[in-house]
């Protein structure tokens, strides 16, 4: 059987490419209106009229280039190889090579045969495990967080405060991405991009995000709640070295929460690293539960 590997022509082919099962197919459709997908950047591997392996890039609405691949998935065991074909031949087409991203179950590793497939092909062309993180789930019916009362909460005083505090938080910090950002640059220019390219990329009212203060007036950290463009979540949150080890991060956690259940949201929706344990702890003891893993392959 010829291999044939291209990109879909457009929505008409979206049928075609959502032949392998994933929860993110749902939503393709819709990302293609919003801007964050586009016809050559959603790739299929055929064996005549089989799907053997398909790839997309994602990006937010409007970027001319990729910021991760979220979607690669390869048939069975035998397509391996279609698979790393497919992989090699869309990453030929965009600039660098772009995070691959994939959540899994939560017990993934029970039966982890499915996602070592798609490891073993982006290895093949010189990925690797760069974190796991815990996808966390607030619902709206769940008692909310409970205030302790040692913060009093307002919003940020400009760009230049928050960029700040962004700053501050990155001293120590156990975040990997964050991590890696510091062995590039430094924390100041790190967080002024992030501000920039992502926070205020968000469709939700800046007016959400919150600096928590200490009595004596010290800003002790902060929380973004926000809207991704799919669910609420707790964009950002962060409590500034000096304020750390008194668990003021609950708090934080709980003002972010508690202005999005305001608003009448069915859920919240967070994440962080599985090795950020003090924050996981934080999140559970407000009644995330995790949901879903999910794992970053970088390229070497």
């Amino acid at each position: 059987m010829t291999l044939t590997i291209r990109p879909i022509t457009g929505l008409d082919e979206l049928d075609l490419f959502n032949r392998l099962p994933y929860q993110l197919n749902d939503q393709i459709a819709t990302d293609f209106a919003a801007g964050r997908r586009h016809a050559h950047w959603l790739w299929v591997a055929l064996r005549d009229d089989r799907l053997t392996a398909r790839v997309a890039f994602w990006s937010r609405p409007g970027d001319p280039e990729p910021m991760v691949i979220d979607v690669f998935d390869v048939d069975r065991e035998q397509d391996l190889d279609d698979g790393v074909r497919l992989l090699e031949r869309a990453l030929s087409t965009v600039r660098g090579r772009p995070e691959f991203t994939r959540f899994l179950p939560p017990d993934w590793r029970a039966d982890p045969g499915p996602a070592e497939l798609r490891m073993r092909a982006v290895e093949a062309l010189g990925g690797r495990l760069f974190v796991e993180r815990l996808r966390l789930h607030w619902p709206a019916t769940a008692p909310l967080p409970p205030s302790r009362g040692r913060l009093t909460f307002r919003e940020p005083h400009g760009a230049d405060e928050l960029i700040d505090l962004m700053t501050r938080v990155m001293t120590g910090t156990l975040d990997a991405h964050g991590r890696d950002e510091l062995t590039r640059r430094p924390a100041g220019e790190a967080a002024r991009a992030q501000y920039h390219e992502e926070l205020l990329r968000y469709p939700s009212p800046r007016e959400w995000w919150r600096v928590g203060e200490l009595p004596d007036g010290t800003p002790a950290g902060f929380v973004l709640p926000a809207h991704n463009g799919y669910h609420p979540v707790i964009a950002y949150i962060g409590v500034v070295p000096e304020a750390r080890g008194r668990g003021l991060v609950d708090d934080l956690l709980a003002a972010g929460t508690r202005l999005l259940a305001e608003q009448g949201v069915p859920h919240v929706r967070a994440a962080t690293d599985v090795g950020n344990t003090p924050m996981a702890a934080a999140f559970d003891r407000a009644g995330y539960r995790v949901f879903e893993r999910q794992i970053d392959m970088v390229w070497s």
